[in-house]
């Protein structure tokens, strides 16, 4: 077989195909057994090994912020060191639980503005190769789904798989007329997996909703809503033969794309058949040149058709991992897995142009508004905070040419500023930062000199002259913009001063005043103030211990005497840092 013949075809992110399923768990997972990996399931033993890993997540979490559990001090590289540590535990402990958390794993990789970066990267990590099953639970699939067996069906089926992943396995079989496809079948008892886990985690939510620090500003219900949605759209192969026919079709005029064609008649809930459609991997170089095909070429063609997806047909892959895209030997781009696409509505265009118009000008005022509109920021009370994060953002990484951007560059500085800021990135949003940056990692590797931006630059340009007329004058259209925006604010001025009325009536409104000095005070007050309890305690303590010694209780008087000790060390602690307070001012 040639080296195209032997590349993986429609398979999950991080996988290779395997020589036989049980080289494969060998290979990934040792002698280790999941306990997840059957047809039937235990809610009660699902429930014990679900709510264990998160309660001890929550002591993991609540340690973490106690400075006396760090020796030798708390410092910024051991509490960075210990999340790294925490991260890795995690995403193991996903991969233990299965399916479900391995899916909601990869999806929480992409919420980098709700979780710290070292649980970001951990998680996008997370691979699901795993123990594949059995050929006789795939011919009784089959055979439940199409009331008719495998034999029937398939003039030649392979019993080994191409490939095992959480949700299921790959098969190639050739049909009745000579058409060579590849057959998805799902893993057995996912669908009862996946309800008696998200009614589990539906409960692990509402506690987190309700919590006063983790709850306080997180939407934890719409995001585990979210995940639901997510999980049963990849989980219906149906849906996902509909995305893989809506895909081919926006890319039919193509020559340098190709779709798996879907065949219904072979295809059902749990079963997905798809045109064979063999291609090099787009992540083996070595196989790429050796093919003769143009690496940079390669590059630039990834870029553009992912922004052909995003910008003009509002419906794009959601996951372009390296092993969902390949090349065919004439050059042309091969993609698979259609289980996670996303979708951009018409409005939402209109709101991406206004950002790009404040990102180009660095308003930060004008970016504060479009992603409060986009339902990408939540209003608060006080925007100050956030509008100055922005600015910084913009100020930041802004001052160099738009081609010479790098979007992990990008992505990073924007969500290490929205993490524990009241920025709440729709999923759509976030799949399309991890896919440019993802792709801009391939883009790199197929060629250094690749840069995304540079190939964006063209799309971004179309949008901000406002459409599909690259001959339009952008100066006309950002005056009109601005005209229009002008008597919009004009017309709405009537209407916001009423409303600021009728706060003032009902006492609503409210006026923040933030003076650093009386802050200082009364901080330095609260300070003295829990001095002289430690001090009251430490008296009362001393001298009762000094009673019961007297006394003849000599054990109990060193209880007391150890705690009058603990009370003394807190007291000191607490002088060393007015102390420490004092000297800054």
């Amino acid at each position: 077989m040639s080296a195209l013949s032997k590349d993986p075809i429609n398979l999950k992110p991080n996988q290779e195909r395997p020589l036989s399923p049980q080289r494969s768990v060998d290979k990934v997972y040792k002698d280790k057994a999941y306990r997840w990996n059957r047809e039937n399931y235990s809610r009660n033993r699902r429930f014990v090994d679900i709510w264990g890993f998160f309660l001890t997540l929550l002591f993991g979490l609540w340690l973490d912020s106690k400075p006396w559990s760090y020796p030798g001090g708390i410092t910024d590289e051991k509490r960075a060191r210990r999340r790294r540590t925490q991260a890795i535990w995690i995403r193991e402990t996903f991969l233990d639980l299965g399916p479900t958390f391995i899916k909601v794993g990869q999806l929480f990789s992409t919420r980098a503005d709700l979780f710290p970066s070292e649980y970001v990267e951990e998680l996008s990590k997370l691979q699901d190769r795993v123990p594949a099953f059995s050929y006789e639970q795939v011919e009784a699939i089959i055979k439940q789904d199409f009331g008719k067996p495998v034999t029937e069906l398939f003039c030649n089926f392979e019993p080994i798989p191409l490939a095992a992943a959480s949700l299921g396995q790959v098969h190639k079989a050739q049909l009745q007329s000579g058409e060579e496809v590849v057959v998805k079948v799902q893993r057995p008892g996912l669908k009862k997996l996946f309800t008696i886990d998200l009614q589990i985690l539906k409960g692990i939510a509402r506690y987190f909703q309700n919590h006063p620090d983790w709850g306080r500003g997180r939407d934890w219900l719409g995001i585990y809503e979210e995940c639901c949605r997510i999980l049963w759209e990849e989980i219906d192969y149906l849906s996902e033969g509909r995305n893989a026919d809506t895909f081919r079709r926006n890319f039919r005029t193509y020559d340098w794309v190709r779709v798996p064609r879907v065949y219904w008649r072979y295809t059902s809930p749990r079963v997905l058949a798809l045109e064979y459609v063999p291609g090099i991997k787009i992540s083996h170089y070595e196989a790429l040149e050796a093919a003769g095909l143009d690496r940079k070429l390669i590059a630039r063609l990834g870029a553009k058709a992912y922004l052909q997806q995003l910008l003009n047909d509002g419906f794009f892959h959601a996951d372009p991992h390296p092993g969902n895209i390949a090349v065919d030997p004439e050059g042309a781009l091969i993609f698979y897995d259609f289980g996670m696409m996303g979708r951009i509505k018409s409005n939402v265009r209109e709101q991406l142009m206004e950002t790009l118009f404040g990102i180009a000008e660095k308003n930060a005022e004008r970016v504060v508004t479009s992603l409060v509109e986009l339902g990408a920021l939540s209003a608060v009370d006080d925007m100050g905070p956030v509008r100055r994060s922005v600015q910084y953002m913009l100020d930041h990484f802004m001052d160099k040419p738009f081609e010479n951007q790098s979007v992990a560059q990008i992505s990073d500085d924007l969500y290490e500023i929205a993490y524990d800021q009241p920025f709440r990135f729709p999923a759509t949003f976030t799949f399309v930062m991890r896919a440019f940056s993802t792709l801009e990692g391939v883009g790199k590797g197929l060629d250094p000199e690749f840069n995304f931006m540079e190939v964006a630059k063209p799309f971004a340009l179309q949008i901000m002259t406002n459409g599909n007329t690259p001959n339009g004058n952008s100066f006309l259209n950002e005056l009109g913009r601005q005209a229009a925006q002008v008597s919009s604010t004009a017309l709405g001025l009537p209407r916001r001063i009423e409303d600021t009325i009728e706060k003032l009536e009902r006492g609503d409104l409210r006026v923040r005043v933030r003076s650093i000095e009386s802050d200082r005070i009364l901080r330095r007050i609260s300070s003295i103030q829990l001095g002289t309890n430690y001090t009251l305690l430490i008296s009362a303590f001393t001298l009762s211990a000094t009673l019961l010694f007297v006394n003849g209780n000599v054990e109990l008087a060193l209880v007391v005497a150890l705690v009058a000790a603990v009370a003394a060390f807190a007291l000191i602690r607490l002088l060393r840092r007015l102390d420490r307070f004092d000297r800054m001012f």
